[in-house]
């Protein structure tokens, strides 16, 4: 069936057919049947051809999951199948199955009269693009996606695979949580997941679509992917249900309120990112991978650009009020600096007082990483920080260049972030920029004030280039707060806090101390950023010899 006859099908009354014509021409996988592809082989005997229509018989039930009612049920809540999925997420013709025909190996509890070919998950590999990605896609219609022995060691084979020929592995959750009947046999199928995702970590890219229910240990092997995004309305993660909490602390609460996508793209900063449906999660996830490189052995693709490496943009000489205290829009500066405009944010609706996401420059990946002023004027607190770190430490894994626009006031004061450890989640960002050795280039475009100053890439931590723009000011504090402890006995200040400025709320000092390799005019950022890049491509930085760090977690 064409893709667009499919989604007619289900997803036209839901989602309204302009929203489905970016898929119309993305035809599903050709599934060629066993019998016509083995037809010349089995010359007339009947052995043979018994045992055709037997393999037929077996992957058409694959095909079919828990079986048309079930399906229809899938649908009629919006949500696609698992094959569905795979079919409009990968290359069109590119899916090749493995394990098609597991089914689980357990005889307690009546389940051995009660069997699924495939046993509730969809493997094996696949294109994004003309690029290899490992998929495993777990399939709700059977036995709602549950996990059992067979099911986890499906899931276990595609990521060794994808280790082996370094590629990413995504996975398309969408599951009941353990099977019951399996006991200790389906926890051990989530430890062993887990020790493959931990295994994989920093070699192949990892991401986890979270595109249903998510429970219990099922929770645990997102979080230990690189990325997790989810869809509104239709997935949800917590350790504990709603019922579970009831009965231990007595608070009553949704599915949604407990482990919603807002909840965990807005408050936890578990997931990051949330879309409308699975068509729009599908979409943005073939775009987002479009950016990543395969594995650590890999450079990030190179995509094809009429934006020139030498346009300067006259806007970003103003885009800096005057006034120091005047809020402006960090990814205004951001998407006049990359190719197109097109800036992939992750984690927009979590600690929005820094920006975190990725852009192309000159055709290349770049990770991009900036204060807000927009959003509590850019402090860093404990939320901002843990969110930059685990993605400045991403990129470094993966090799794609770190590019910092800084306008930061400091650390944000207080019994609250105090109480709650920002000296150690601080450090956590002040950690991954020191530890990174790729490519560092850093833009001061106003305040660096104060030990946030030294966290956010500075040259002190090893940053290649770090630029300033003329509004710049770097120093311990701003001019007020300084006077006030500099001049405290004395009754007019004015003249002081003049004095500071002049000496201090400039570029010009850390300039004159070779902290920074450049004052630049804003315009010109773009062309200078490129061209530190190509300078730096081939750069080669190793940390000391360790078993490991021991970043402060």
């Amino acid at each position: 069936m064409r893709t667009a006859q499919l989604l007619s099908r289900y997803a036209a009354p839901m989602l309204g057919r302009a929203r489905l014509n970016m898929f119309a021409a993305k035809a599903p996988i050709t599934r060629l049947s066993s019998v016509s592809l083995l037809r010349g082989y089995a010359t007339g005997n009947t052995k043979e051809q018994a045992i055709l229509e037997r393999i037929e018989e077996k992957r058409t039930a694959a095909t079919l999951g828990g079986g048309q009612k079930r399906i229809d049920a899938q649908h009629n809540k919006g949500k696609l199948t698992a094959r569905e999925r795979i079919d409009l997420l990968l290359d069109a013709g590119t899916f090749r199955e493995y394990d098609a025909f597991v089914e689980h190996q357990c005889y307690d509890f009546g389940m051995q009269n009660n069997k699924i070919t495939g046993d509730g998950v969809v493997t094996g590999y696949g294109k994004i693009n003309g690029r290899l990605v490992y998929v495993f896609s777990q399939d709700f219609t059977a036995f709602g996606g549950s996990l059992s022995k067979m099911h986890a060691s499906k899931i276990c084979k595609v990521m060794d695979k994808a280790m082996l020929v370094g590629a990413p592995v995504i996975g398309l959750n969408d599951s009941g949580g353990a099977r019951i009947q399996e006991g200790v046999d389906s926890l051990a199928g989530y430890a062993d997941i887990f020790q493959k995702n931990v295994e994989a970590s920093g070699v192949i890219p990892q991401i986890s679509m979270i595109m249903g229910p998510c429970a219990g240990g099922a929770v645990y092997s997102p979080a230990l992917t690189d990325f997790t995004f989810m869809v509104r309305d239709s997935s949800y993660l917590f350790v504990t249900g709603p019922d579970v909490v009831k009965a231990v602390t007595n608070e009553t609460v949704t599915q949604d309120e407990l482990g919603g996508a807002k909840t965990h793209t807005v408050k936890s900063g578990v997931a990051h990112n949330a879309f409308e449906n699975d068509m729009e999660a599908i979409a943005k996830l073939r775009e987002f991978v479009d950016f990543i490189p395969l594995s650590n052995r890999e450079s990030s693709p190179t995509r094809f650009t009429k934006d020139s490496k030498e346009r300067q943009d006259p806007v970003l000489d103003q885009i800096v009020p005057a006034d120091s205290t005047q809020a402006y829009d960090m990814k205004d500066v951001i998407s006049r600096v990359v190719d197109d405009g097109h800036f992939f944010e992750v984690m927009p609706d979590y600690a929005k007082n820094i920006v975190i996401g990725f852009g192309r420059m000159n055709g290349r990946t770049v990770s991009i990483v900036g204060n807000n002023p927009l959003v509590s004027s850019g402090v860093l607190d404990i939320n901002s920080s843990v969110k930059a770190a685990r993605f400045v430490r991403f990129c470094d894994a993966f090799n794609i260049p770190i590019v910092t626009f800084v306008d930061v006031p400091g650390f944000l004061p207080g019994t609250a972030q105090e109480y709650n450890g920002i000296i150690r989640h601080g450090a956590k960002l002040l950690y991954a920029y020191a530890e990174a050795t790729v490519p560092k280039i850093t833009v001061i475009t106003r305040k660096a004030y104060g030990g946030a100053y030294d966290v956010m890439s500075s040259k002190h931590l090893r940053g290649d280039l770090n630029y300033a723009w003329p509004t710049a000011e770097i120093a311990v504090m701003g001019a007020k707060g300084a006077v006030e402890i500099i001049f405290r006995n004395e009754s007019n200040r004015a003249d002081a806090e003049a004095e500071y400025v002049k000496k201090f709320a400039n570029p010009l000092p850390a300039a004159s101390r070779g902290y920074l390799d450049d004052i630049i005019v804003p315009s010109t950022t773009r062309r200078r950023i490129i061209e530190d890049l190509e300078m730096l491509e081939n750069k080669k930085l190793t940390n000391p010899a360790k078993k490991h760090g021991n970043i402060p977690l």
